[in-house]
């Protein structure tokens, strides 16, 4: 795959840009969006890119993606998508990776902001800058105010405030951006298994140990690093919210993502979901 190095998302003379590709909606976007990038991903990654627009690598390989990148004039990176915790085979391990593993290692024992900390000042090292999705693609955060569904009720403000008071709590220990709050009540946190699997778990809530309506809370961390991990919303998040019997969804200005944008706000007019992001 061969490229202009000063072309791309970004302006000319930003330099090629490199993804580091995982799941969902968001290494699609990126690669639409600039189709010089040079579009990598680790072996068994599910990745929504056609497979000739991809470069396959090993996890356990990383010297040979910094070469790949070096190589493709590279100087840019964004790591986009959902990635799972590798699973290393120490016989693979390439000289840069064996170096690597043991701060890796003890990073993995921690949340997921310092295990992408590390991968970040990993990739920084290698003399790249790593870049959000966000400053590529602006349009993919929203400013504050109302973006569809209902006017917002004032119980719903109410809920919000104290997601957002419950998440920042959690900040300190590297858990959850998102949480579910009805009538003051926490109904559930995000952890690991996402937000899907936690506005399923609110759907399955018994009715007398919730109250009506409620809120879906996005937002970053305190103290995160937005470059990489930046929280994100979906047509998927509308349908779970409605699942669950929600009445809104409030995501922090310019720091969540919208993926589909069009459909994601026309799914939650639709089904009579305030969103706003505050």
């Amino acid at each position: 795959m061969t490229a202009d190095p000063e072309a791309g998302v970004g302006g000319a003379g930003a330099g090629r840009l490199g993804v580091i590709a995982g799941a969902g909606a968001l290494p699609a976007a990126l690669a639409a969006a600039d189709p010089q990038a040079l579009c990598i991903a680790f072996e068994g990654a599910d990745v929504a890119l056609p497979e000739d627009r991809l470069f396959r690598h090993r996890i356990e390989r990383l010297g040979g993606v910094f070469d790949a990148l070096r190589a493709g004039g590279v100087t840019r990176v964004v790591l986009a998508g959902a990635m799972a915790r590798p699973a290393l085979d120490p016989a693979a391990l390439d000289p840069v990776m064996q170096a690597l593993a043991p701060r890796l290692l003890a990073a993995m024992q921690g949340g997921d902001d310092t295990l992408l900390r590390l991968v970040v000042a990993v990739f920084e090292a290698e003399g790249f800058a790593v870049l959000g999705a966000h400053e590529l693609l602006p349009e993919l955060t929203a400013a504050a105010g109302h973006l569809a569904g209902p006017v917002v009720l004032d119980r719903a403000l109410a809920d919000a405030a104290r997601g957002a008071a419950i998440l920042d709590a959690l900040a300190p220990v590297d858990v959850g951006q998102g949480c579910v709050v009805a009538q003051g009540l926490c109904l559930g946190i995000e952890t690991l298994q996402g937000t899907d699997a936690l506005l399923d778990f609110v759907a399955r809530t018994p009715a007398h140990l919730r109250g009506e309506g409620g809120v879906f809370c996005k937002r970053p961390k305190a103290g995160q690093d937005l470059r990489v991990d930046m929280p994100a919303i979906g047509p998927d998040t509308i349908a779970g919210a409605r699942a669950a019997g929600l009445a809104g969804i409030c995501i922090a200005a310019r720091g969540v993502v919208i993926l589909n944008r069009a459909e994601t706000l026309a799914a939650a007019q639709a089904a009579g979901i305030s969103l706003w992001a505050q």
